[in-house]
C-alpha cells in the first residue's frame, strides 16, 4: 500500500534522541494507528508497550530484537516484529523511511 485514505493525521512530531528520529500518528476509522517517520543515521533504544510492525521503506539498518544477541541487516523494502513489552536496539546506516503499524 503506497498511501493511506480516510484518516487523521496528528500534526504534533513525535520527537526522539533530540530531534534524529521524528514521526506523526496517523488514525484509521476502525481504531488502528500507524506512524510515519524518519531516523537519521544513528544508534537507537526503543521500548513497546503494543506489539510493532516496522515496515524500512527506504533507507538502511540494524535490528537486534528482543532476546536476541544477534543483529539482523534490513534495507527498505522489508520489515520486523517486535512484540509488546519490550526493547529493541538499532543502528541506522542511512537515513531511514519507515511506517510503523501498532497492534494493541
Amino acid at each position: 500500500m503506497t498511501q493511506f485514505s480516510n484518516v487523521t493525521v496528528i500534526k504534533q512530531a513525535n520527537v526522539y534522541d533530540g530531534g534524529k528520529v521524528t514521526s506523526r500518528a496517523i488514525l484509521f476509522a476502525d481504531g488502528s494507528r500507524k506512524t510515519l517517520g524518519i531516523m537519521l543515521p544513528g544508534e537507537y533504544s526503543f521500548n513497546t508497550a503494543a506489539a510493532e510492525l516496522m515496515e524500512i521503506l527506504a533507507g538502511e539498518l540494524s535490528v537486534q530484537l528482543p532476546g536476541s544477541e544477534q543483529w539482523q541487516a534490513i534495507k527498505g523494502g522489508e520489515s520486523f516484529e517486535v512484540p509488546a513489552n519490550a526493547s529493541f536496539n538499532l543502528k541506522v546506516t542511512t537515513l531511514v523511511d519507515y511506517c510503523c503499524s501498532y497492534f494493541d
